[in-house]
C-alpha cells in the first residue's frame, strides 16, 4: 500500500489513465475534456500531459488539444504481434473442431486489426492476412466488439467512421447496426452475412473480461456454414474465447 501511495507510481497510474481517456474520446482530447473523464485538477493534467509529449507518447495538434502519440505504434503493433503468437495454438485447437478458418482479432483506436489466424484444411477456405485492418461495422469480429461497448462509446466511434458499404450486405444505417448491436450482446454471438465479402459468413464472439477489446471469429463459404452449423459451432467458439481471455489476463 505504502508503494501505491508514493508520488511515482501514482505519477505513473494517472500518466496511463489519461492516454486511454485519450484512447476513449477517439484519439484527441483537450485539457478539460480530460480534466472532466479523469476527476484531475487541470494543472495535473498539464504536468502529466507535457511529459507525455516530451516522450512522444502524446502530441499537441495545431488547434491546440492532444492525440495519441506515434511511439505507441510500436507498442501497440508489439503488443499485438505477442498476443497473436500465443493465441494460435488456441485458434489450432478450434479449427480442429470445427474444421474452418479461426482468427483473431482487436479493436486498435476505431479499426480492427487481425493479430492472428488458423486457416482450415478445406481447399476452399477464408484468408485474412494478419496485420489488415477494416472498420468495425461490417465485420463479425468488429460487430462482436461494438457489442460489448457502451453504446454512447459505440454510436461516438461509428460517428467518427460512418458506415461504408463494403458489399450490398453491409449495415450502413446507425441505428439498424445499433439495434443489431443489442440482439448481439443478448445472444453472445456476431454474424457477418456477406457484409465484407459476398458468399462468406463469419461468426464471432468476444473475448469477456480480457484487457483488450478483441473477439474471436470462425469464417467459411455460407454453404458450409449453414445456420445448423452456426449452432454447433458457437458453443466451441464461446470454450475458446473464455480460454484466451483467461490466459490474456495473465500475461
Amino acid at each position: 500500500m505504502a508503494l501505491e501511495s508514493t508520488g511515482g507510481v501514482q505519477s505513473l497510474r494517472r500518466a496511463f489513465d489519461l492516454l486511454e481517456k485519450l484512447a476513449d474520446a477517439g484519439g484527441e482530447a483537450g485539457l478539460s475534456e480530460l480534466a472532466a473523464a479523469s476527476g484531475l485538477p487541470l494543472p495535473t493534467i498539464h504536468r502529466l500531459i507535457r511529459t507525455l509529449v516530451t516522450l512522444g507518447y502524446v502530441r499537441q495538434n495545431s488547434n491546440r488539444r492532444y492525440a495519441l502519440g506515434s511511439r505507441l505504434i510500436r507498442l501497440g503493433e508489439s503488443a499485438s504481434r505477442q498476443f497473436g503468437t500465443w493465441a494460435r495454438p488456441f485458434l489450432a485447437e478450434l479449427v480442429e473442431v470445427v474444421e474452418e478458418t479461426a482468427n483473431l482479432a482487436v479493436l486498435d483506436g476505431d479499426e480492427v486489426v487481425y493479430v492472428a489466424q488458423v486457416p482450415s484444411r478445406h481447399s476452399m477456405r477464408m484468408f485474412t492476412e494478419v496485420g489488415r485492418r477494416v472498420l468495425p461495422h461490417g465485420t463479425g469480429v468488429g460487430k462482436a466488439i461494438l457489442a460489448q461497448l457502451p453504446r454512447a462509446e459505440a454510436r461516438a466511434l461509428l460517428a467518427r467512421t460512418g458506415l461504408p458499404a463494403v458489399t450490398p450486405n453491409t449495415i450502413t444505417d446507425v441505428g439498424e447496426l445499433l439495434a443489431a448491436l443489442d440482439r448481439i450482446a443478448e445472444r453472445g454471438y456476431a454474424l457477418d452475412e456477406g457484409e465484407q465479402e459476398l458468399g462468406v459468413r463469419c461468426i464471432a464472439v468476444p473475448l469477456p473480461g480480457a484487457p483488450a477489446r478483441a473477439a474471436v471469429s470462425v469464417s467459411g463459404p455460407e454453404g458450409r456454414l449453414t445456420e445448423e452449423a452456426v449452432h454447433r459451432i458457437v458453443p466451441e467458439m464461446v470454450a475458446v474465447a473464455r480460454r484466451l481471455s483467461d490466459r490474456a489476463t495473465l500475461a
